[in-house]
């Protein structure tokens, strides 16, 4: 047993075919034997965060899934978790990079894809908090590298960012005609977010997202965030 329990179910996302999916059975799970995530500065309490299924990730999947599809456009996705909105864009065809700061986010979107038949998808550490001192990456994931023309996101507005690492890391990712797409929960920290990306020359659609309880599903209120940018002149640092 890898020291952690998980279930597998049938999740259904709107505007797409269902998915199976490998995810965590609660959040009480914990297993960090080599120190792994420990050495990220991921506690106890935050560990078994990335294997949930949270509504944010079910909302950015149905966004994707119904957002026509632009040839040969790259794609990020930041904070994946479980990577629902990067199974249905790779699904449908997109050139898809998942990542995050897990150890184990990786391993899970592996399984993942062997569950929904599908083919590889690259995957890479992404994190844009500051390495904890004294502790190195193993090297078995290679970090996000290059940029793309769109960047998504499903509640990584969850900390208060006073330096604004989660801004610098989309713009040195992101080339300078771009999308950055996030899904938010109505966090506290979307305000200087946004200003942060309106220095970067990033222009906001700011759309909310309200939906009632159902059998199925909690009722919910946020928001999507849709940052654009088409100027390529000089990239402004925020």
């Amino acid at each position: 047993m890898p020291g952690y329990l998980f279930k597998q179910e049938r999740i259904a996302i709107d505007g797409a075919a269902d998915l199976m999916i490998r995810s965590l059975l609660d959040k009480q799970q914990f297993a960090d034997p080599l120190g792994e995530a420990a050495a990220l500065g991921i506690s106890s309490a935050t560990w078994p965060l990335f294997g949930q299924l949270w509504p944010s990730g079910l909302h950015l999947a149905a966004v994707m899934a119904k957002r026509p599809l632009v040839a040969d456009e790259s794609i990020l996705e930041i904070g994946c978790g479980l990577g629902l909105a990067s199974l249905v864009s790779h699904r449908r065809g997109g050139l898809v990079t998942a990542s995050d700061c897990h150890p184990l986010a990786g391993s899970f979107l592996l399984e993942n894809l062997r569950l929904n038949d599908l083919p590889p998808l690259r995957y890479c550490h992404g994190n844009w908090a500051p390495p904890v001192p004294g502790q190195a990456l193993s090297g078995r994931v290679p970090l996000v590298q290059g940029r793309f023309d769109l960047i998504m996101g499903s509640d990584v507005l969850y900390e208060r960012d006073d330096e604004g690492l989660l801004a610098a890391f989309i713009a040195k990712h992101a080339l300078p005609a771009s999308q950055v797409l996030i899904i938010d929960p109505d966090r506290g920290n979307r305000a200087a977010f946004s200003k942060r990306m309106a220095a970067l020359g990033y222009s906001l659609q700011d759309s909310p997202i309200k939906t009632a309880a159902s059998a199925e599903a909690l009722a919910y209120k946020g928001r999507l965030l849709h940052f654009s940018r088409s100027h390529t002149g000089q990239i402004h640092r925020c």
